[in-house]
């Protein structure tokens, strides 16, 4: 089958909560990331309000009625909690949001049996065509070597490190400055 990717709302994404449950164990049940069934509870607490959030889009990759892949965020709020995490000092303009400048990217998952099919890069692709914000940010574990590739890849640079949540690994801050051409 061929694999087609379709960009959803947050209501729509919801109805697949399952199967992006899966999805997410899948991935992440992997080395470096080592995931297990409460991480993937704890991912889905947080799915359930990111959601609902204004201007909330996920592109889903589907094989037939499976879904292999998934890539979800939203703008970041003018008050966004996601610049506190902070480990390393950035310039204070960096940190500026106002609702409309910044879409954090969440996740982005593939399948194991589905990756190195260019999925997660038509994924990317087609969750942030069309939107209107100067930037895309997202977290990533520096040891995901293939993951931080395609960022790169992508145009993504390294502007940090942050924790983004008690307990989880030291993650480096990602940003695409969408002005810039991508290769």
């Amino acid at each position: 089958m061929t694999v087609v990717i379709r960009l959803l709302d947050g209501g729509e994404a919801v109805e697949l909560e399952g199967q992006l449950k899966e999805v997410f164990a899948e991935a992440f049940a992997e080395p470096p990331y080592g995931e297990g069934p409460s991480d993937v509870e704890r991912a889905f607490r947080r799915f359930r309000s990111q959601a609902r959030r204004r201007g909330f889009r996920a592109a889903i990759a589907f094989d037939g009625d499976s879904v292999v892949g998934m890539a979800y965020g939203y703008p970041l709020s003018a008050h966004t909690g996601w610049w506190d995490t902070l480990v390393d000092p950035v310039p204070g303009d960096l940190r500026v949001e106002d609702g409309r400048r910044t879409f954090g990217l969440f996740e982005l998952a593939v399948r194991p049996r589905w990756r190195r099919q260019g999925i997660a890069t038509r994924m990317h692709r087609v969750l942030i065509d069309g939107i209107d914000n100067a930037r895309v940010m997202l977290n990533t574990r520096p040891e995901a070597t293939a993951a931080q590739a395609s960022y790169r890849a992508w145009g993504y640079m390294r502007v940090g490190s942050a924790i983004p949540w008690e307990g989880a690994a030291r993650h480096d801050v990602m940003l695409l400055d969408l002005a810039r051409p991508v290769a």
